[in-house]
């Protein structure tokens, strides 16, 4: 995964294991020289942030150094290229000034970092290298970077870069996106099939909204969505949830794994770890998910502890998912009555494995179970469950009774598009 370590003015103190995704640099001040008063008057009130993007530690490092004494810069390095270009949306997501790329490490990948970058937006995008190249410099320019530094930085070329990125900066920043929609699912009883509707529902929904989607496990320690999807994770939920205090987007993005749907995956654990998530631990995972997702999808299981968590508090839909089963509508019955006011969150049953006047059970006796009538009825196709669970390939991405009803599910909250105005009829008379 994409590997960051947050920063602010400079100096770095390494901190961690080089295998734990925990590991990154920590904060001092810095006792370097002012930059120029030319560069700290362009500024204002508003921090220049800069992304440090360079593999090579020391030239990063050098870089940083070159930037010491910046007190109204807010600077981010990351510690390797982006893995793919279908990263760069979530880097630029971050709305940063500068961004600075080092070329030596992998030139003609940074070329195509540098022309994606400025194709997108209006960041300025610098590049450094260890030698001045006449042709390289022609590329970079060509690709549309606006800065060519090399080694050794001095204080004053920064500087001088930086007056021209800040006169380059827009008058106003675009503004940060609200949090993205958070969507729980649970069950009224073990298995009635919560994740393999979560699951399907985060597939579909990530192809009918066309948004970032991410799907997290909480179902601890048995969740097994990264199972049903057949993806390995190296990380889980629990390495997001240990050590919150220090998880932020950067981190996040190295516990995730990326399905072939589009959809990011924060796994349960493979092991069974001895560990409690704290209130304030979910919170601020789900405070970092919606603020990097359009879509944040929660699979609970039948957990009730989470009842008293941002979980329910901020969800735009709490999903039940029940059955037509004398057990699971009574924990139904009782989960609404309880959970689920007029005050509360916004509930929809999902009616999972239906099938009308099952065991002499109608949709009149479900209603008056349930106080209400399911929102959701999701046939029974054991043919198209099974093949998932041999294959890992969700049936939502199939055409069978129950992946429409999924879509359907998915389509419920998607954004509506904007209708389009109508046209005025020709007239003589206006």
């Amino acid at each position: 995964m994409w590997n960051s370590e947050t920063t602010h003015q400079f100096g770095f103190d390494q901190q961690g294991t080089a295998d734990s995704p925990l590991s990154g640099y920590s904060v001092r001040s810095s006792s370097s020289p002012q930059f120029d008063s030319q560069l700290l008057d362009s500024l204002g009130e508003n921090p220049l942030t800069i992304a440090l993007i360079g593999p090579d530690e020391s030239r990063r490092h050098a870089l940083g150094m070159a930037l010491a004494g910046c007190q109204s810069c807010d600077i981010r390095g990351f510690s390797s290229y982006p893995p793919s270009l279908d990263d760069l949306p979530r880097l630029l997501d971050q709305n940063h000034d500068v961004i600075i790329i080092d070329l030596d490490s992998d030139q003609e990948y940074a070329l195509e970092l540098v022309e994606s970058i400025c194709a997108s937006g209006s960041t300025t995008v610098m590049v450094y290298s260890a030698k001045a190249d006449s042709d390289l410099l022609v590329r970079c320019m060509r690709a549309g970077a606006r800065e060519f530094l090399t080694l050794p930085f001095s204080h004053s070329t920064m500087a001088e870069a930086l007056v021209r990125a800040a006169a380059r900066r827009p008058a106003a920043r675009p503004k940060k996106k609200s949090g993205g929609r958070l969507l729980v699912f649970m069950g009224a009883k073990g298995g009635v099939g919560v994740t393999t509707i979560a699951c399907n529902y985060a597939v579909a929904l990530a192809q009918e909204s066309e948004q970032s989607t991410l799907l997290i496990d909480l179902d601890l320690p048995l969740g097994d969505a990264a199972l049903n999807l057949g993806i390995a994770a190296e990380y889980s939920t629990v390495n997001a949830l240990q050590d919150f205090s220090r998880l932020d987007s950067s981190l996040l993005s190295k516990l995730l794994v990326k399905h072939s749907s589009g959809v990011y995956v924060l796994a349960a654990p493979g092991k069974f770890p001895d560990f409690h998530a704290s209130d304030e631990a979910i919170s601020k995972l789900l405070i970092v998910a919606r603020q990097d997702f359009d879509n944040v999808v929660v699979d609970v299981g039948s957990r009730l502890d989470f009842t008293g968590t941002a979980l329910f508090k901020e969800a735009f839909t709490i999903y039940l998912i029940t059955q037509a089963g004398i057990p699971e509508l009574r924990n139904s019955n009782r989960l609404i009555s309880q959970f689920f006011s007029a005050a509360g969150p916004k509930l929809d049953v999902v009616l999972n494995r239906h099938e009308p006047r099952s065991l002499g059970v109608t949709d009149e006796h479900i209603t008056k179970a349930l106080t209400r009538p399911a929102d959701w009825k999701i046939p029974n196709d054991y043919a198209s469950v099974r093949q998932m669970q041999n294959t890992a390939t969700p049936f939502a991405l199939g055409n069978s009774n129950i992946s429409r009803q999924i879509r359907q599910m998915a389509r419920s909250v998607c954004p509506q598009p904007a209708a389009p105005a109508k046209k005025k009829a020709f007239s003589l008379f206006g």
